[in-house]
């Protein structure tokens, strides 16, 4: 094999498509495009959701609900997540190395789900009711 003898695989290369060039090339005069309408003039078609001026479904539905954006900076963890921690102060850098919590997280807080038997002491942390009294029914406490 020579570098001038190189040529692509049997069917790799396939010639474009020749419109408007006369009636012999099957691709003459309204050029593959049909006839009339909106579609067979040049710059001619709608946006994406356009059903021909009827109103369109995305606005025929009812809106309901929205997400928080802040929801991404809130994060909650359970009381047997606390149960498997190594440490005994427990603060958001903790939870953050350790991975129970996302890195964009700036409010945690424990909820009541699961056992803790053992003693901890949060930082900066929230909890709800439950979880604080579960948390000092095991001797520990909520700072």
């Amino acid at each position: 094999m020579e570098l001038n003898t190189i040529k692509p695989a049997a069917g790799a290369k396939k010639a474009r498509r020749r419109v408007g060039r006369g009636i012999g090339s099957g691709l003459g005069k309204t050029a593959g495009r049909g006839h009339k309408g909106q579609k067979s003039r040049s710059g001619g078609y709608h946006k994406v959701g356009f059903e021909g001026g009827q109103m369109p479904l995305q606005r025929r539905l009812p809106k309901r609900g929205f997400k928080s954006l802040t929801l991404k900076y809130n994060a909650e963890i359970s009381l047997s997540d606390l149960q498997g921690l190594a440490v005994d102060e427990i603060d958001m850098l903790t939870l953050k190395q350790v991975g129970l919590v996302g890195e964009l997280a700036k409010v945690v807080k424990v909820i009541k789900s699961g056992e803790l038997s053992r003693k901890v002491t949060l930082k900066g942390i929230g909890a709800t009711a439950g979880a604080k009294a579960a948390i000092e029914a095991a001797g520990g406490s909520v700072a």
